[in-house]
């Protein structure tokens, strides 16, 4: 039995399955000049609210037929309050219009409409995985969304349980702006409706503003030297860029005044309240001093950076041009997650041409990372998050993966990136805090972790300074990273602001404020931007799409397409060919902007960004005269932390925030100069579980002396006992692991050149079963070398391999999931799950049974096929240096019954190296 209620009428769901209704239909049908709709998600989340108060709602399910629903996340939302189907019914109209009226395609209107149910499909799968959910069950009703800009009632009546800081539109409101919308489609004088087209993504010619509009493109552009050549017109050289950039600089040095970035500020500043930040003045502290009190330009602009945007997401022109930029100021660049250029490492300190960014980010994905990507860096960042589209990481389309980024990233050309989930190797707080302690003893570079604004992000921020970070990076929902799809820049994250304020609140409250770096991104432009920051609780700044247009982006909003015209978000060398960008540009532009924010210090009355840090009490919100807008509430950002007397910016680092193993230590004491001299020491020592991330830095100060390349002499380093931690994390060429003995998790970690063996002690088991020598997530982000373990290791074995070989004689779930290139053999049981994301590498499995190893592997990516000759020559050489450096007796008499045995070997690929693997077979069977 189905109850159907229309939108425009008074819904009584709780007398319907009171009736024995089975399912309750929410239906937008019945609108007409009369009658106008309710949105569905608040219809649908008080409906909810109400069967479950009744104690009826698991009587009955709940369908929503939706008019307002167009788009991946709208169908999330009705979801994630309670619906348990959705039909988007306008959207579904919609496309078979447009299909009936294209005459040019061939696609009819049932394939249009599978194509968008497909698409949603997709999104809301997409959005699904990113919070570890596998099920609609679920997910429904979780209610896993922040509400901004909608007041107590709404919230309190339709979207019960969602964090709602800042409030909003009252109801009243909500009702009155669908009316002023309704009216708009049904006019008063019965004639055919004209609808606008607002702009949601692009900027629409009348339609809804956007803070980085024509105006204010073209006002930075212009004063950065990267404006546009008018079609027809010959470009100006490059040695009159370079001159015309030079000079902007000297002025911007000087602190002349600069009547465009005037101009440019004011277009920013002005706006229409396009943001919080907008919506907040400063006031004075005490009476204006001179400007020449102040501290400088140069001072100010050492607390900028760059926000993370990769070698991949931007072409290799702009993105050495960001980092050439911020090197001429002294402040910071990020390199993003997709690894860098070696040759760029070793451009340190060259002045104009120094292209090496001094933030290296290490994000899930572990693109590129190497000890000598580490051992260069002033600064490791861990991406937990990003704001413009949380939990997704390093998205790239696969069309911009050329083979110069797949080299970079090691991985293969023309295959689509993503970062796996964070929790692969990053669990817990725990798991974070033994990361921290991994980079840092690779090299003794400061760590971030870099955050999404949302609620309760302070109380994570604490756990990460208490896990030992350096600086908290709290990223918000603006703007994208030169690769996002348009799906992926809306509606994810939220506001720098409120993240910055419970970021700030929550550190000076648990007392560790003054030990860590607060920094925030988040579309800043101008002066203003960096001072409200500043007095909200900022050390530190990050600039992302303004740093991009200075050098050139003219925001068409087409990253994701590789189609990007100034050649700044593109890989095609023809686009990037018509680069203008110059270092000196950017740097004269930011470098504006701390000018600016020099003047507004002296007007406050304050001589340096330090005195102004988290004075919340100089903020106060400014009115508009517009209910919509005014009824926001920021009283919960300027809210004083407590205790009052508390820091309330960075003071100094603590001494337990550089953390060192003294075995790790020693290690490189007695291991380096004989290395360096071209001997081969061996090096006997016992270990104990409480030595984490043993060999890094011996690894890391070989990489800072020898890069990737492999070192003179070799050290072999024998323990016995337990190792902890990360055993051999980041291990590059140079040294070679014997333990005997079992290990910890994250075995390999990183692992880029060395050689690691596990091989039982004496008092160990061995049959019938491997002993599990190893724990979870070894080999994790791989780049090279190789491990062996003569036994079983845990869960998520080789997650993100690109490069390393191994072998195992058994692996847990979820092995070798998004490898990309390496050789696994696994010589026994494996669990569920393997290869899962795969788009590189081999798996080679001893499994006599094909069934039970097809139940095991992820089909979606991956194929178990039979080994060519060349792949059982490969199985059989890593075999016999398997046996011979841990002298596994499993292993030995496999290979004394090789003859016998070698056809219950299976080779796992990708599905596209399968199929074509097969067509060529195919092929030459045909010719023979």
């Amino acid at each position: 039995m189905a109850s159907r209620t229309g939108s425009t009428h008074s819904a009584r769901p709780r007398c319907a399955a009171a009736d024995g209704a089975g399912i309750v239909v929410l239906d937008h049908t019945g609108v007409d000049a009369e009658h106008a709709p309710v949105p569905a998600l608040l219809g649908l989340g008080a409906v909810q609210q109400q069967l479950v108060q009744a104690g009826r709602r698991a009587d009955v399910s709940l369908v929503v037929v939706a008019d307002d629903a167009r788009d991946s996340h709208a169908v999330a939302a009705l979801i994630g309050f309670g619906a348990d189907a959705v039909c988007p019914r306008l959207a579904f109209e919609t496309v078979a219009d447009l299909a009936d009226d294209d005459d040019s395609s061939d696609i009819a209107a049932p394939e249009a409409q599978e194509r968008l149910r497909s698409a949603i499909e997709g999104g809301v799968r997409k959005i699904l995985s990113k919070l570890g959910i596998c099920t609609i069950d679920g997910y429904r009703d979780a209610r896993a969304f922040e509400v901004l800009g909608l007041g107590a009632d709404v919230v309190e009546r339709c979207l019960a349980g969602a964090p709602n800081v800042v409030g909003g539109l009252d109801l009243v409101q909500v009702g009155a702006m669908v009316l002023t919308q309704h009216a708009e489609a049904w006019p008063a004088d019965g004639s055919t409706p004209t609808l606008a087209s607002p702009g949601w993504v692009r900027v629409r010619i009348g339609g809804d503003p956007h803070a980085n509009d024509k105006p204010v493109v073209a006002a930075l552009n212009e004063l950065t030297g990267t404006t546009p050549t008018a079609r027809g017109s010959e470009p100006p050289s490059a040695a009159a860029r370079l001159t015309a950039a030079a000079h902007l600089l000297q002025r911007a040095i000087a602190g002349d005044d600069e009547e465009l970035y005037r101009r440019f500020a004011q277009l920013v500043d002005d706006r229409p309240p396009l943001a919080l930040v907008d919506q907040l003045e400063a006031l004075p502290a005490e009476a204006p001093v001179p400007i020449d009190e102040v501290e400088s330009a140069e001072s100010i602009a050492r607390r900028f950076s760059t926000g993370a945007m990769s070698h991949g997401a931007l072409s290799k022109e702009a993105h050495e041009t960001l980092a050439a930029a911020m090197n001429l100021l002294g402040a910071r660049s990020n390199c993003g997650e997709g690894g860098e250029d070696p040759q760029r490492f070793r451009t340190r300190g060259r002045g104009r041409d120094d292209r090496n960014s001094s933030i290296k980010q290490v994000a899930s994905g572990r693109f590129g990372v190497t000890p000598e990507y580490l051992a260069v860096a002033d600064e490791i960042q861990i991406k937990m998050a990003q704001g413009s589209k949380p939990g997704e990481g390093g998205q790239l389309p696969g069309h911009k993966v050329t083979r110069e980024i797949a080299a970079l990233r090691h991985t293969q050309p023309g295959v689509g990136l993503i970062s796996p989930p964070p929790h692969h190797d990053i669990y817990s707080i725990e798991d974070l805090a033994q990361l921290v302690y991994d980079l840092k003893q690779v090299i003794a570079a400061e760590v971030s972790v870099k955050l999404v604004a949302g609620a309760g992000v302070g109380t994570i921020a604490a756990g990460c300074v208490k896990a030992l970070a350096d600086t908290v990076h709290i990223s918000g929902a603006n703007g994208g990273t030169g690769a996002s799809p348009l799906s992926s820049i809306k509606h994810a994250g939220m506001p720098w602001e409120l993240g910055l304020a419970d970021a700030q609140q929550a550190l000076v409250a648990a007392g560790l404020r003054d030990r860590v770096t607060l920094r925030v991104d988040g579309g800043f432009a101008t002066g203003r931007h960096i001072v409200t920051a500043a007095l909200l609780g900022a050390d530190e700044f990050s600039f992302g799409t303004a740093a991009m247009i200075a050098e050139g982006c003219i925001m068409l909003r087409a990253c994701h397409r590789d189609t990007c015209t100034p050649g700044i978000a593109t890989q095609r060398p023809h686009l990037r060919a018509n680069f203008a960008g110059t270092p000196e540009g950017v740097a004269a532009y930011l470098l504006f902007v701390a000018h600016d924010v020099r003047r507004r210090l002296a007007a406050l009355g304050a001589r340096s960004v330090q005195e102004v840090i988290g004075r919340v009490d100089l903020l106060r919100q400014r009115t508009f005269g517009n209910p919509a807008v005014d009824s926001v509430d920021l009283a919960p950002l300027l809210r004083a932390p407590t205790p009052a007397d508390a820091p309330r910016h960075f003071v100094a680092h603590d001494s337990i925030q550089r953390p060192r193993d003294r075995l790790g230590d020693e290690l490189l004491a007695e291991a380096f100069r004989p290395i360096w001299d071209g001997d081969h020491p061996t090096i006997r020592r016992t270990v104990a579980n409480t030595d984490r991330a043993l060999g890094a830095a011996l690894s890391g100060a070989l990489a800072l002396e020898f890069g990737a390349r492999t070192p003179p002499g070799t050290a072999t380093i024998e323990l016995d006992g337990v190792a902890g931690q990360s055993f051999g994390a980041f291990a590059g060429p140079g040294v070679r692991f014997v333990l005997r003995g079992p290990a910890n998790d994250y075995v390999g970690k990183g692992l880029a050149g060395a050689t690691i063996a596990i091989r039982p002690d004496a008092a160990t088991v061995v049959a019938p079963e491997p002993p599990v020598l190893a724990g979870n997530t070894c080999l994790y982000g791989a780049t090279g070398g190789r491990l062996f373990v003569a036994g079983a290791v845990g869960e998520r074995f080789a997650v993100r391999n690109s490069g390393a070989d191994a072998v195992v004689e058994a692996a847990g779930d979820h092995c070798c999931e998004y490898m990309t290139v390496g050789t696994v053999v696994i010589l026994g049981t494996v669990g569920t799950n393997l290869g899962a994301g795969m788009t590189g590498g081999e798996v080679l499995v001893w499994d006599g049974d094909a069934s039970h190893l097809a139940a095991r592997i992820n089909r979606d990516l991956v194929e178990p096929v039979r080994p060519d000759r060349d792949a059982r020559d490969r199985a059989r050489w890593l075999v016999e240096e398997h046996v011979a450096i841990t002298g596994s007796a499993r292993a030995a008499a496999l290979l004394h019954a090789w003859d016998d045995r070698e056809d219950d070997l299976w080779q796992v690929l990708p599905r596209d190296e399968a199929e074509r693997r097969a067509a060529s077979a195919a092929v030459r069977l045909g010719v023979a």
